[in-house]
């Protein structure tokens, strides 16, 4: 679980200090930055795996050159930023499997990951740029700082009992210097607490951070931090992935696109020897949780087809009609694919979504976010097989999911002027709502500005229909047409006793 990020000089995101709950809810307009901050966290996921530089190429636009890598750090009139910083705080899970099978245990799981890179060009202009490291670190957090790690609403005595363990610890897992010789240097350092000689390399070498490439014999505890930040991931429900059908022997894991839902159904439902029971619960769960979006669904199932070896999601209305997936609309399907995750409690970390309001009528959107809310972890109850320590963050234009989340939960990205010595741009911040948990951190999250709300509180602008000029607009000599009055939706005599009124206005 993310329980804070600090980000500076990422594409535009400057001295950003953002804390996360179990559920976040991010909006702000287009353009803002909400996404940056979603390839920020998808950054450091990749980091954890894979190369410097083919985490960065993850996160470019696609069909960029290798050159490109330099876009990702800030920029102000094309001068770029010479370094981007990155600190998170995590919880990370008690225990993990390096790539070997080894199973590994952490001495501590509250940890603070410290990341610092520069780009590099290469004296040979044919040979691609690249990334370095300037710092990396991996911290033990002491348990006595849990109340000011973990504002938001939990129950100590059980949730933060179930996830926090650890040992005191003076040594950090890793560390950075500059030796003798002025070269930077990173070093990983065993569990035992500061015995045994670290393993140390220089910095300005390493083509992948240290934390990618830990074991269980090196460091238990970095590996679960490693396995922590892999399971960070974006979600881009495509609904041309969520159609398909799978090979019976297909991976039963929902990927990033939603590939593979019909596999990770019939794998949760006992797969190949299935318990009557279990099975059955499992279906009319799933039937269930999209009944809430469409009423005509009596079942969900998955048809088998042992001639072909594949399985294709079903869907059964009423009336008793047969749907495969692939002719369910997109909102159903993304609806359908959150439905199933939620019983996926083998896929822990942190979920990033983007707008899950596309494709859902109005009027089924708070059981979309209901159904988001159920997959993220219960703090009020202790973390086990039914209730995984899982983290959900998602972004939105809508006035309806604003209107609808806990206001512990929103988040609010605005633009924000910033000066730096003799240069002033624009970067985003994000803001809270007055007397929720962030205001109580050290030091307390900004609180957005009212004016900021007023586009999701009041969606429909309904000032009177401005009187049409009969003259004709003229610009640089053309001539342009004249405009014709309108008569809105929302102008009509009889909805506008359905609308919310504008008192207040003048007072926000």
């Amino acid at each position: 679980m993310l329980t804070r990020l600090k980000v500076s000089g990422f594409k535009n995101l400057v001295d950003v200090d953002v804390r996360f709950g179990p559920f976040t809810c991010i909006a702000g307009g287009n353009g803002v930055g909400k996404s940056n901050l979603f390839d920020a966290i998808c950054f450091l996921s990749a980091l954890a795996s894979k190369t410097l530089n083919e985490a960065a190429m993850a996160v470019r636009e696609e069909g960029a050159s290798a050159s490109d890598i330099r876009r990702l750090f800030h920029q102000v009139d094309g001068e770029y930023d010479k370094a981007m910083r990155f600190e998170a705080e995590m919880l990370v899970p008690s225990k993990a499997v390096d790539d070997f099978g080894q199973e590994a245990a952490a001495t501590t799981t509250l940890l603070c990951y410290t990341l610092e890179l520069e780009y590099a060009a290469e004296p040979d202009s044919r040979q691609p740029a690249r990334l370095t490291i300037l710092k990396e670190k991996l911290t033990y957090l002491p348990r006595s700082n849990a109340n000011a790690s973990l504002l938001f609403p939990h129950k100590p005595g059980t949730w933060r009992k179930s996830v926090l363990t650890g040992k005191h610890r003076t040594a950090d897992f890793i560390s950075s210097k500059v030796d003798g010789n002025g070269t930077r240097v990173v070093m990983l350092h065993q569990d035992g607490g500061g015995h045994g000689q670290p393993l140390s390399r220089p910095a300005q070498n390493l083509p992948r951070t240290i934390l990618s490439g830990a074991s269980a014999a090196e460091c238990p505890t970095v590996l679960c931090a490693k396995r922590e930040m892999e399971s960070w991931r974006r979600l881009q429900l495509e609904p041309s992935a969520l159609r398909q059908y799978d090979e019976i022997n297909a991976p039963h894991h929902l990927d990033m696109h939603g590939g593979h839902l019909p596999a990770t159904l019939f794998y949760l439902a006992g797969g190949n020897q299935p318990d009557a029971v279990r099975s059955s619960a499992i279906y009319s769960g799933v039937a269930n949780r999209l009944g809430d979006l469409i009423d005509d669904v009596r079942s969900v199932s998955i048809d088998k087809d042992d001639k072909r070896e594949n399985l294709t999601l079903m869907v059964s209305g009423r009336d008793g009609t047969l749907l495969p997936a692939r002719s369910l609309s997109d909102g159903t399907l993304r609806f359908l694919a959150l439905a199933v995750m939620d019983l996926d409690t083998q896929s822990p970390g942190v979920i990033c979504l983007e707008e899950p309001e596309n494709g859902i009528h109005p009027e089924r959107i708070p059981a979309m976010l209901q159904l988001l809310q159920n997959i993220a972890s219960d703090t009020d109850e202790a973390v086990a097989e039914d209730n995984p320590l899982r983290q959900v963050i998602i972004n939105t234009h809508s006035p309806i999911v604003v209107a609808e989340v806990d206001d512990d939960s929103i988040l609010v990205a605005y633009p924000q002027e910033v000066c730096q010595g003799e240069k002033r741009f624009h970067a985003v911040a994000f803001g809270c709502l007055p007397d929720t948990w962030r205001t109580k951190a050290d030091p307390p999250a900004p609180i957005v500005a009212k004016g900021e709300l007023l586009a999701y509180l009041n969606p429909i602008n309904q000032r009177k229909k401005d009187s049409q000029s009969p003259m004709l607009e003229v610009a640089d000599g053309i001539q342009a047409k004249k405009s014709k009055p309108r008569n809105r939706v929302a102008d009509r005599n009889d909805l506008q006793i359905l609308l919310p009124g504008l008192e207040g206005y003048d007072r926000l």
